[in-house]
């Protein structure tokens, strides 16, 4: 069996992949850098001229190939990489008419803990969406604790309002629902420090991107300086980044994106590098109900897998694809179809327009740029 060619569709906010192949078999994938789609649309056009006429099974040879004869990696290249080595997973399972997970060594877990977000403009919307998330099943939650305007305010306020943030929707859901909190990269180290010491009573299950994830250094500072698990990685694009992340000792849970940092070929690695260091894997999911059902496949196959974002679809985008994956009680299924489950209409995605992202700033009260 031979690649033939490798197809990118930008709709909506999302960059899917179709790799064909001469026998029929056709693989499905999707890039996650969502910042910055269109150039990794133009670099999957490029890698083409690579993929066409080899063997789709080869997975680990490609990204070998792929990525070192560039002499150059970067966020780009391993997101336009990922959803073609996802899609070539996807051709393997369904030639052997097996799932993916099965060809990943078979299932770990029956089903996949999903989360849902907690939201609100007022104290009062931040409980009642709190409630409702538990009335619809789901034993984990995770909310920012920011109102609009955060940016404005001082270190102190800041810190006092995020506290009562989440003490409210603690208050809420009683201490039988997890919660986590993301941070968004959004306060500087010290600030970072000041908050976790203050959101200690309220059972925290992970402290989410304090900051800005380029210097493991302010990271470690944070780590050494805080009670709270913390949790990071969703920008990291390689093993290399993770694996010294995980050697540093700073984090509970890593959060590699399969849809960026090497598809189903490298994340499994990085799960692997995590296991013996008992990090957990939260994945970071983003995207179509494509990455719902390629992550699904990696939850169920690695052993240190936590949780990730139910991420719902309505309307024409929960038809991208002919049976979107189900979220029950805070699970996702996983069905017992050949490959990751799931199959793109293309016909679909000609109804849905690009939406390419706007680069608007947010500023502090003096005008500088807050994160």
């Amino acid at each position: 069996m031979k690649i033939t060619h490798i197809k990118p569709f930008l709709a909506g906010r999302y960059l899917l992949v179709r790799v064909y192949t001469d026998e029929g078999l056709i693989g499905n994938g999707e890039a996650g850098l969502w910042a910055h789609h269109k150039t990794v649309y133009h670099a999957l056009q490029e890698l083409e001229t690579y993929y066409v006429g080899k063997d789709p099974a080869r997975m680990e040879h490609h990204f070998q190939v792929v990525s070192r004869n560039t002499h150059f990696m970067g966020a780009v290249l391993s997101a336009a990489m990922s959803a073609i080595d996802i899609a070539l997973w996807d051709i393997l399972a369904k030639s052997v008419n097996l799932p993916v997970y099965q060809m990943l060594g078979g299932k770990c877990r029956d089903r996949v803990k999903v989360f849902t977000n907690v939201s609100g403009g007022s104290l009062e919307a931040l409980a009642e969406s709190a409630r409702k998330g538990v009335a619809d099943g789901f034993t984990s939650l995770r909310m920012t604790p920011f109102f609009q305007g955060f940016e404005q305010k001082t270190s102190t306020a800041l810190v006092s309002e995020a506290v009562s943030m989440v003490g409210t929707v603690r208050e809420a859901v009683g201490d039988d629902i997890d919660l986590g909190l993301e941070i968004h990269r959004n306060l500087n180290p010290d600030a970072a420090i000041m908050l976790a010491t203050e959101l200690r009573p309220f059972k925290i299950l992970y402290y989410e991107d304090p900051l800005a994830p380029e210097s493991i250094e302010a990271l470690e500072y944070i780590a050494r300086h805080i009670d709270l698990p913390m949790a990071t990685g969703e920008r990291f694009y390689n093993t290399f980044q993770f694996k010294d992340l995980i050697d540093r000792k700073i984090v509970s849970l890593i959060r590699p994106d399969l849809s960026l940092a090497g598809g189903f070929t490298q994340v499994k690695k990085i799960a692997s590098i995590a296991e013996p260091a008992f990090v957990g894997i939260f994945p970071h999911l983003m995207g179509s109900p494509v990455n719902n059902a390629a992550f699904a496949h990696l939850g169920m196959a690695i052993p240190n897998y936590t949780h990730t974002e139910a991420n719902p679809h309505e309307g024409i985008l929960a038809e991208i694809v002919e049976e979107s994956f189900k979220v029950e009680n805070g699970y996702r299924t996983v069905p017992d179809r050949p490959g990751i489950g799931v199959e793109i209409d293309e016909s679909v995605l000609k109804k849905i327009p690009y939406e390419p992202p706007s680069f608007n700033g947010s500023f502090q009260e003096d005008g500088s740029v807050a994160h």
